[in-house]
């Protein structure tokens, strides 16, 4: 038993306990890490099925409100039709052929006029005066759609500004339209409706999206209608059916989708769908870091939580770990101070007695030999009364060193047994190797340097005594057997090695 092999079994005896430690924070820290993951993960589907719900909540409503309002637009013009194909309304008054036509005109906040067309898109009919102005409409988109086409239904023209010299000429408008036509499907005239843009700015403010947000109305070019607010300039009547995002939502009619958008560079939540029949087309396009910003504080206060959580276990585990640590350090100190003479560092009297009795057993079950030495300084009392006890103990801790680097076997054990005696303990020796090792301890001691004031160097006589492993023999006579030979070694004149057979 040497120091090595038992600093290797107290370091590996030290590590398990640190590394399964330290390996259960980890696993416990990975396991919070991950179920704190899974929730921020779920909270985020979560706040996108929210945002989502909201957004296909406003759209409703949009469209519900857009579709009511183009319904009182279409019975206003299906009234003047109807009213205008009368017979007996040439015979009578303007004014009374004014309040017939009119009669079932829609009186809302953001109405512009409603006039009646002929076929060469003069007006002959204006809700607004009983004696029309002289006006030439027959270049307008609706127009130009219902002379030639038949079964256009009702038309939703693109954005236009009112060419009159009036109060609002310069606010945006569309029309609605319906053809007249005759019994047997000629083209008559138009009936046209005009409604103020503005419209949908009232109807988009009483709606909160929040700051980054947008509201758009597009017809089924992809033209805008309304947007709000304004992310570019001029952007009403600007044709964006070439530009991906608006691309998908006429080609989806309905639902939702993230990108990013092609007006600010910013991504963005696209929930849509198609008003009614009309076409027409309404999405609300929520900012990514509104839809998110709830999420984004709770997941900033979580991971910060979660991380001085983490952060203060493994530090809690590394100062545990530190506490075994020296906790085994201290055990192994105690361990080596019972096991060791404190005055020569080598093994004392009670680790001498377990080795041997160790080695004993383990030499009688192999049948190999095993040798045992008693060292003993020679003429140690004089020396003492010489020199002094002081440096009497220098002079045991130089011989326990000597003894120490002559014997360097992992299984040999060099022990003080009492006062100024030795002994080793050498397993699998047989008798010509442990004279080898005994002469070269001897030798070297006798080679050691005089003391201060003395004429010879000090000397050690040694006992050697060999078991051949039979099962005769017993550890208590190898013992008396060296000890008998480290007698007949001083008898003999001493500085000398006496073997025996045990």
């Amino acid at each position: 038993m040497t120091p090595s092999r038992t600093d290797f079994h107290m370091t590996g005896t030290t590590r398990r306990p640190e590394f399964m430690l330290i390996l259960g924070s980890s696993l416990t820290v990975i396991a919070i890490l991950a179920i704190v993951t899974f929730l921020l993960i779920r909270e985020h589907a979560n706040a996108m099925q929210s945002a989502t719900r909201s957004a296909t909540n406003i759209v409703q409503l949009i469209d519900a409100d857009v579709l009511r309002n183009v319904e009182l637009y279409d019975l206003s013009l299906q009234g003047l039709i109807a009213a205008a194909q009368r017979d007996d309304l040439k015979q009578v008054s303007p004014e009374i052929r004014h309040l017939v036509l009119f009669d079932r005109s829609s009186t809302a906040r953001f109405k512009g006029d409603l006039l009646l067309l002929d076929r060469y898109g003069n007006v002959i009919a204006d809700s607004s005066l009983v004696e029309p102005k002289p006006g030439n409409f027959a270049d307008r988109d609706y127009f130009l759609a219902h002379a030639f086409n038949s079964d256009t239904g009702m038309f939703i023209s693109r954005p236009f500004k009112p060419r009159c010299e009036c109060s609002d000429s310069n606010q945006w408008r569309i029309s609605f339209s319906r053809r007249i036509s005759s019994p047997a499907g000629d083209f008559l005239g138009v009936a046209v409706a005009s409604m103020r843009l503005a419209y949908f700015d009232e109807l988009f403010n009483s709606l909160n999206i929040g700051t980054d947000s947008t509201l758009n109305v597009l017809d089924k070019d992809g033209i805008m209608l309304a947007q709000k607010p304004m992310l570019e300039n001029d952007s009403i009547g600007k044709n964006y059916g070439s530009r991906p995002n608006v691309i998908r939502i006429m080609r989806e009619g309905s639902g939702s989708f993230s990108s990013v958008s092609s007006m600010d560079q910013r991504e963005r939540l696209y929930t849509f769908s198609r008003v009614g029949n009309l076409p027409l087309t309404v999405s609300v396009a929520l900012s990514m870091d509104e839809v998110f910003a709830a999420w984004k504080r709770t997941a900033y206060v979580i991971s910060g939580a979660t991380g001085v959580l983490c952060i203060g276990l493994m530090w809690l585990t590394l100062l545990l770990c530190r506490e075994l640590r020296l906790r085994q350090h201290a055990e192994s100190e105690l361990a080596q101070l019972a096991a060791t003479d404190s005055l020569t560092g080598v093994a004392n009297r009670r680790t001498l007695d377990q080795v041997l009795q160790r080695e004993w057993a383990r030499a009688q079950r192999s049948g190999k030999p095993m040798s045992v030495l008693m060292i003993d300084a020679d003429h140690f009392k004089a020396f003492n009364d010489r020199h002094g006890h002081q440096r009497g103990d220098d002079a045991l801790r130089i011989l326990a060193k000597v003894i120490n680097e002559n014997i360097r076997r992992p299984g040999d054990l060099a022990a003080r047994y009492g006062g100024e005696e030795f002994s080793t303990v050498l397993p699998e020796t047989d008798t010509a190797g442990a004279l080898r090792i005994a002469e070269n301890i001897r030798t070297a001691v006798e080679r050691l340097p005089p003391f201060e004031n003395d004429e010879s160097p000090m000397t050690v006589s040694i006992g050697l005594s060999t078991s051949t492993g039979h099962p005769a023999q017993s550890l208590e006579n190898l013992l008396y057997t060296a000890d008998k030979a480290l007698y007949q070694a001083k008898r003999a004149g001493r500085n000398r090695v006496i073997s025996a057979q045990a």
